[in-house]
């Protein structure tokens, strides 16, 4: 442990740990070194005599993140998965969760626990919410303020390398959501060390971070360092950028590009496949176009676009940005052609909005999608999944078109058996007044979608916490039951018919009726028929039944006589004649 601080503005840096401190000697470029030989467990950083504040590259803060850095060694683990070549995200499913909500513990050992239940349904990555250090006991995730830290709460550095270890030795990825876009409300130290924030330039959530002005070398250093902490140090096999538009960098290579070419180098020395997804609301095919063809170069982004249309298309809800995906077209079109918005207007922005894909050249599985997932839920006002507005038939068809579709598909938690708990906004903020403020943005927040600024439960609440945790004895109860096989046959159909897997955009096909509610989607010779409608509809379709599921256990579809009859709010997967 070599103890170094970056802090290029700081007249003094003394190390301080509970025997005593010690003086630090600048060195170059900013950092500052001990000026004696150190061997502590705990320590921090006096800068200037103020402090002493956490490392910013801490591995552990086991008293929270306003106490001393814990030392962590991440090659003492013993790692068992020697087998484990990688994954590509081609013709792969993710499964997205949150730690604290997704068992009773809310643990990462405890999670370990339900690794064969994510291969039953075909999963092939597990995609953690952020994991990084925030003040309090449980929130989202998205307050960090220790990126190098894993929050001890959900176990710390040692467990995160047990469950990385153990989804490995499962067959399974593991994707880290992460956050370099601002930095959480309580307990970032970073400004005392340095200018890891722009002055004057902010976003959705604080002050932007500094990417392109004075000192941004180190600052963009520091992220890409970070990146490669996760993969390298940790293993994993991929990160999850989170909102990436609100990364502002001037420069002539944007820090995203930077981050794809050493993470390329990284996935070459490592010998296995690393990948990196954006999320964004930009529409932008160039973060996942290929560097020698002018992009970023990263593998995949999400799609929103997708679930809005799926999401207007079975619940008629039109509020908001749901508003444009009104017309059963907007659904065929984000099939066709991966964005809705690809240069239309777009009225919930009071702009057009969004650039077309080649889809002769971009393969589908670049674009992540998701009839649900942790923001479309926990940003509704109640934290309200599907299940509480749809019939098992519309969870099916859901289901159908994100598992079945062209792209790759990602689940979150506890769809696959139609979970009953909500999963709201908590936050557990040790400050009163920071606590007050989270509460009233978060009733301002659903001003212009529509919703019931009534309804809104306090994040501060411990309940609301307490509601958004999996019940994982519904699994048992037969309405759950018979979905959760349906995700499980669903997975079948994808390893059963390379259609559903084939990567050529151009080779997908929608046929609709927007008045009959209706569409098939044709992926070669298998056709995905869709009833959105609430009466039975008889479809001038021949072929052979593969699969069908409907509301109830009846047969949800029969095919005879160059027809199909598809019951209400049912879906059947066919073999055309």
């Amino acid at each position: 442990m070599s103890y170094e601080v970056w802090a290029p503005a700081a007249e003094t840096v003394e190390l301080v740990h509970p025997a005593g401190t010690v003086p630090m000697a600048r060195g170059e470029g900013g950092w500052w070194h001990p000026s004696s030989p150190v061997d502590a467990r705990d320590y921090g950083f006096r800068i200037d005599g103020r402090g002493p504040f956490p490392d910013p590259r801490s591995r552990h803060q086991p008293d929270g993140v306003h106490g001393l850095s814990r030392v962590f060694d991440a090659v003492e683990h013993e790692w068992s998965d020697a087998a484990w070549s990688g994954r590509p995200l081609a013709g792969s499913t993710i499964y997205e969760l949150h730690v604290g909500t997704f068992t009773p513990e809310g643990t990462l050992d405890a999670a370990v626990g339900r690794l064969d239940h994510l291969r039953s349904i075909g999963v092939g990555f597990v995609e953690l919410l952020p994991v990084n250090a925030f003040n309090g006991t449980h929130n989202w995730g998205y307050d960090g303020v220790g990126w190098f830290a894993v929050h001890d709460g959900y176990g710390g550095p040692a467990a995160y390398q047990r469950f990385v270890d153990a989804c490995h030795r499962a067959g399974l990825g593991v994707i880290q959501d992460v956050v370099y876009n601002h930095l959480g409300p309580s307990g970032n130290y970073l400004p005392e060390f340095g200018p890891y924030l722009s002055e004057g330039r902010g976003n959705t959530w604080g002050s932007s971070v500094n990417l392109d002005g004075p000192d941004s070398d180190e600052v963009r250093r520091f992220i890409i360092d970070n990146a490669l902490m996760w993969l390298r140090d940790y293993r994993v096999d991929g990160l999850r950028l989170d909102a990436v538009h609100a990364l502002v960098d001037e420069r002539a290579t944007h820090l995203l590009e930077e981050l794809a070419v050493e993470v390329d180098a990284l996935s070459a020395a490592e010998r296995r496949p690393l990948t990196l997804i954006a999320e964004s609301d930009l529409n932008d095919p160039r973060l996942i176009t290929p560097r020698e063809a002018g992009g970023y170069g990263l593998d995949a982004q999400w799609s929103d676009d997708f679930h809005h249309a799926v999401h207007v298309a079975l619940t008629g809800e039109t509020s908001g940005y749901y508003a444009d995906f009104e017309p059963l077209d907007a659904l065929a079109k984000v099939l066709e052609r991966g964005f809705f918005h690809d240069g239309t207007w777009s009225s919930f922005r009071g702009r057009h909005h969004g650039r077309p894909i080649d889809i002769e050249r971009m393969p589908g599985w670049r674009l992540v999608v998701a009839s649900q997932n942790h923001d479309q839920i926990g940003n509704r006002a109640i934290g309200d999944r599907l299940t509480a507005h749809l019939n098992a038939g519309q969870l099916g068809i859901a289901a159908a078109l994100t598992l079945l579709g062209p792209f790759t598909p990602m689940l979150f938690m506890g769809e696959e058996w139609g979970a009953s708990t909500p999963w709201q906004f908590f936050t557990s903020h040790p400050e009163p007044e920071l606590g007050e403020a989270t509460a009233k943005g978060r009733i301002a927040e659903f001003a212009r979608m529509g919703w019931d600024e009534s309804v809104v439960p306090d994040p501060q609440d411990p309940q609301t916490f307490a509601r958004s945790k999996l019940r994982w004895q519904e699994l048992e109860e037969p309405g759950h039951a018979r979905l959760l096989a349906l995700y499980r046959d669903l997975a079948r159909l994808r390893r059963e018919h390379p259609q559903f897997t084939d990567p050529r955009l151009a080779r997908v096909r929608v046929d609709f009726d927007a008045d009959a509610r209706w569409l098939v989607v044709h992926r070669g010779e298998i056709l995905l028929t869709i009833n959105l409608a609430k009466e039975e509809r008889t479809l001038g379709i021949d072929g052979e039944l593969l699969y069908s599921f409907g509301p109830t256990a009846d047969a949800a579809a029969r095919v005879g006589g160059g027809t199909l009859d598809l019951a209400p709010h049912a879906f059947a997967v066919l073999r055309s004649a």
